[in-house]
């Protein structure tokens, strides 16, 4: 029985996914979810168990990294097993790894070897600072990167130190855009029928994340500070008491901020000199919060997101994750998934937060048990039976 793919997007592109951990499956996890042939190569000296980076094989972190792929097993400290993966890698569209820069060149895998089998071959890198330079060989964490990409100093309340976010944002984001740069290739291809080496790391997408906040440095030597729940640039925006919870109130212009006064009572604090503008509200904006609080802690969160909305003013709850799941426009929007499983083990992740008309994204496979699909993988590449069984004698596959 055929492999079920995710779409037919890419169906007619080849992986071989030597990642580990989270930014680089996180990259394959785009291509494999919109149909990608995702060949996931487990070194064969892990544990099979799954006591590997990343967790173990049957938990929620792995399983939602490593859906919609296949995966083998295949030692390449063996020279044997080097010579199975440049069989395969004379076949594939795409290769993508994430090992520190000096250990995909003593393993002989990487980009220019590969290249010289395969010069169409699109080759996706993802390290924690970069190919080349001072910190090359440093290993990359993500919270690491959050700290050096300047993340850390604007995140939190002030006074309070530097906070990390709430996700591995630099090791996601490095993944997502190594994905951009994969398929940016992959289009150049069919224009100059070479592929290319895309280089990307958590330190790079980390700042990159910075956006306007780096943009303020760069073109006005602003340093932007922590601002906790204030928006630095949008007064009044942020968190506010309801009378029984949170809500998250925003404002952008001076429209918008006359109908938040209108509509939370207040009209006068339109003309009040200490927030007629801009740099008023800005200056004031610890009291203007106060003022705001002082009237949403009369009515409920639902009450306030209903009449706010009402208004045109963007409000909304602050949910706990469960409670996100929960609601009615998440739970419309269908991206809470269930994956096909066996057994009563059942799975559901989140899927693709982009709908295509034609070619969407769904979850069509569980993610793989270690080295489930070697014997089919292999086979495919034109490997014999014989071959297969010698292979697994000595232990290369």
């Amino acid at each position: 029985m055929p492999f079920p793919r995710a779409s037919q997007a890419l169906s007619r592109f080849t992986v071989l996914d030597l990642t580990r951990v989270r930014s680089g499956p996180t990259c394959v996890r785009q291509l494999a979810d919109w149909g990608a042939n995702v060949i996931k190569i487990d070194a064969l000296l892990e544990d099979a168990a799954g006591e590997q980076p990343g967790g173990p094989r049957d938990g929620s972190d792995f399983q939602n990294l490593h859906r919609n792929k296949r995966a083998m097993t295949l030692n390449l400290k063996d020279p044997r097993g080097l010579e199975v993966f440049q069989r395969l890698a004379k076949k594939a569209d795409v290769v993508v790894e994430n090992f520190r820069p000096d250990v995909k060149a003593k393993l002989g895998i990487d980009y220019e070897s590969v290249r010289k089998l395969n010069p169409r071959i699109v080759y996706g890198s993802i390290s924690g600072f970069g190919q080349d330079g001072p910190y090359h060989k440093r290993p990359g964490f993500d919270q690491i990167a959050q700290g050096m990409g300047g993340l850390m100093s604007i995140t939190g309340a002030p006074g309070e130190g530097p906070m990390r976010v709430g996700i591995p944002v630099a090791d996601l984001t490095a993944g997502l855009f190594c994905a951009i740069g994969i398929l940016t290739a992959l289009l150049e291809r069919d224009v100059s029928g070479e592929g290319q080496w895309v280089q990307t790391s958590l330190l790079q997408a980390q700042i990159f994340m910075l956006d306007f906040q780096a943009a303020r440095w760069l073109m006005d030597k602003d340093v932007a500070k922590q601002a906790g729940n204030n928006h630095p640039t949008s007064i009044p925006t942020g968190v506010f008491k309801t009378s029984d919870g949170y809500i998250n109130i925003a404002t952008t212009g001076g429209r918008i901020w006359e109908r938040c006064a209108q509509a939370i009572g207040a009209p006068e604090l339109v003309s009040h000199p200490d927030y007629m503008t801009a740099p008023a509200r800005s200056k004031n904006r610890d009291a203007l919060n106060a003022e705001i609080s002082k009237l949403t802690e009369k009515k409920s969160t639902e009450t306030w997101v209903r009449e706010l909305n009402a208004a045109g003013v963007p409000c909304g709850p602050i949910y706990s994750i469960d409670q996100m799941f929960e609601d009615a426009q998440v739970r419309h929007l269908g991206i809470a998934q269930d994956v096909p499983h066996e057994g009563d083990r059942h799975i559901r992740l989140v899927g693709q937060p982009v709908t295509l008309s034609r070619t969407p994204s769904k979850m069509a496979a569980r993610p793989p048990e270690f080295g489930e699909q070697t014997d089919e993988v292999l086979g495919e590449f034109g490997f014999t039976a014989n071959e297969i069984a010698g292979l697994k004698q000595a232990k290369v596959v």
